[in-house]
This record gives C-alpha cells, sequence and structure tokens, in this order.
C-alpha cells in the first residue's frame, strides 16, 4: 500500500503488454522525429512537413530545432503563396496551438518564443489606409492591435495558474513595451500589486515593480521620492508579514540603491532593527542592518567606529545564524576593519 491507496498487482503477462505499448510509442516517437529531421535537412517547405512538426511539437515541445524549422516552412514554403488575410488566419492558429502547449508545459522557452514570432510576423491589415480610424475596418493595424491585445489576457490566465512564472512575467514585459497601443504604467503598477498582495513572496511581481516605476518617474507623473516612500512603505508590510521570504528584502534593498540619503538609509535602519527586536534571529534583517550601515559610513564620519562595530557584530551573528555563509561574512568583516 502507497499513500493509503492498495497497489494492484500486475501479472508478467500484463506487465509485458505495457512494455511493449511504451516500446510502440517510443518506436513511433523516434519514426515522426527522424522524418521531420530529414525533411528539414531537405530544406521541403511543404504543408505535409509542417502537418508533420505540429505532430512532433505536441508529442515534445521542448524541440527549438523544430520549433524553428517550423517557421522556416511558414517563411519559405506557405507565406508566400498566401494572402495576407490567410497569413494573419495562419498566424492567429499558430498562437491558439501555443497557448494550448503553455497551459501544459508553461515553463518552455521555445513556446513563448515562438509567439513573440507570430505576433512581429502579424502583416498590415485589414485597412489599406495609412490614416485609417483605430478600431474600424480601415485601421491598417487592425490584425496587429487584435492580437496584441489578446496576449495580456494571456498572461493573466498563466498569472492566476502560478503567479511566480517567471517566463509568463518576462513574456507581459515584453508584450507591455512592445503592443501597438500603449498600456498605462498606472495600470500594470495596479496588475503587480493585485499579485504582491495575493501573496507577498512573488519575487517575479515586485521585480516587475522595478521595472515599471523608473518609467514611471520619467514621464514625470510622480517624482521618484513620493514613489519610494510609498513603496517602502508596503515592502515594510510584506516583510513583517514574512521575515524570512527573500523576496520583500531584495527589492527593498533595490529601493535604497546606493544609499545616497542618509536620512532615508537611517530611517529605514531603524524600521529594520524594530523588527529584529521581534526577530532576533531574522538572517534577512541581520543583513540588511549590516548593508545599510556599511552604506552609512560614506557619510557618518563622526560615528563611523560606532558603525564599524555594529557591522562587525552583525556579522559575527549572521556566521552563528546562518553558518553555511560563515566564509562570506568573515571575509566581509576583515574588509569593514581594513577599512
Amino acid at each position: 500500500m502507497s499513500h493509503g491507496v492498495s497497489r494492484v498487482r500486475q501479472s508478467p503477462q500484463d506487465i509485458e503488454a505495457r512494455r511493449q505499448k511504451e516500446a510502440s510509442k517510443i518506436q513511433e516517437y523516434l519514426g515522426l522525429y527522424n522524418n521531420v529531421i530529414s525533411k528539414k535537412i531537405a530544406k521541403e517547405w511543404s504543408q505535409e512537413a509542417f502537418d508533420l512538426t505540429t505532430q512532433l511539437i505536441r508529442a515534445n515541445p521542448e524541440l527549438y530545432t523544430v520549433w524553428n524549422y517550423r517557421r522556416d516552412i511558414l517563411t519559405n514554403g506557405l507565406f508566400p503563396s498566401k494572402s495576407t488575410e490567410e497569413v494573419n488566419n495562419i498566424l492567429a492558429s499558430e498562437l491558439q496551438l501555443t497557448f494550448a502547449a503553455l497551459r501544459q508545459h508553461p515553463k518552455v522557452y521555445w513556446i513563448w518564443n515562438h509567439r513573440r514570432w507570430c505576433l512581429e510576423n502579424t502583416p498590415n491589415g485589414p485597412g489599406t489606409e495609412e490614416n485609417g480610424e483605430p478600431g474600424t475596418p480601415n485601421d491598417p493595424l487592425g490584425w496587429k492591435r487584435s492580437n496584441w491585445a489578446k496576449e495580456l489576457a494571456v498572461c493573466e490566465k498563466m498569472l492566476d495558474a502560478d503567479s511566480r512564472n517567471f517566463h509568463a512575467w518576462s513574456y507581459r514585459r515584453y508584450v507591455v513595451a512592445s503592443s501597438p497601443d500603449s498600456r498605462p504604467l498606472a495600470s500594470e503598477l495596479a496588475f503587480t500589486l493585485k499579485k504582491i498582495e495575493s501573496n507577498f513572496s512573488n519575487f517575479s511581481a515586485w521585480h516587475q515593480r522595478s521595472k515599471i516605476l523608473p518609467a514611471l518617474w520619467e514621464s514625470g507623473d510622480k517624482t521618484e521620492q513620493e514613489v519610494k516612500d510609498q513603496e517602502l512603505e508596503l515592502v515594510k508590510q510584506a516583510f513583517y508579514t514574512d521575515p524570512n521570504d527573500r523576496s520583500a528584502w531584495l527589492y527593498h534593498r533595490w529601493l535604497i540603491g546606493s544609499g545616497d540619503d542618509a536620512r532615508i538609509l537611517e530611517r529605514e535602519i531603524a524600521v529594520v532593527q524594530e523588527l529584529l527586536d521581534i526577530e532576533p534571529d531574522s538572517k534577512w534583517c541581520i543583513e540588511a542592518i549590516v548593508h545599510y550601515k556599511r552604506l552609512l559610513l560614506r557619510h557618518e564620519a563622526q560615528d563611523a567606529d560606532k558603525l564599524r562595530s555594529d557591522c562587525v557584530e552583525g556579522l559575527r551573528t549572521l556566521a552563528r545564524v546562518d553558518p553555511q555563509r560563515k566564509r562570506r561574512y568573515e571575509e566581509l568583516e576583515r574588509s569593514i576593519l581594513g577599512s
């Protein structure tokens, strides 16, 4: 019995029958693979070859060579004889195929890459007028707008299934940056907040914010300091919820940056110290305080000895609570004492 389920004893005949069935599947797969590769070597761009690649990537979507061959068939064999509308329809079918594949294999690079290629090769149309009104039959970017607009929904579905899938987050950044219709930065920021609030441990969502915020500052909608103060309050909630989760601590360190503002450094050290008083063996609390006090050393010439002493004490505590990185902490201590 395994996990409360009784095992069914199989007869030698059943075992042999299963072995033969699996061997038959392997032979069938190898035959299909060899057939596709031979056609690729022969540079055959036919519909038959295209259909065979469909069978093969459904069996094994990690064969990047076959995805490359599939694109070669489309580019060299099928597209030249098609109208722009037919090309668009083929690419729409490719997007459907890859979405079905992603539902089963959400972390295969080559599926995501193929979606990018499909979007980037969507032809202009259906409108032909250069100044055609967006959203009307005269819009020359109508097909592009339609395909790109669906991609954010695809990303949301994939992130609903796994909110920390970095492939989906990376692809989302690509879609937001490349879409013909720009998405408001505030909307993207709100999306990441929703994901963070549902799970503070979502490193990818924190990382996404670090990519959006600089663009928001450049736009002039909000000042960098105004936004950072709000973000520091948000991240404080995160590491008070789980002091041992590194996602929020890494984002906190990104917000502090090179520590040019001594006032902010002192304030954040005090915030982290409050948490450390509650969680005295929290590795991330101690490491943050040591890091920020080392940054503060650049500003505080009068209190330099006290700051060095605090850093050394913190590093020795880290060597005790995190012995796997003991040598690293010892090296940092030597660099502090030698400075």
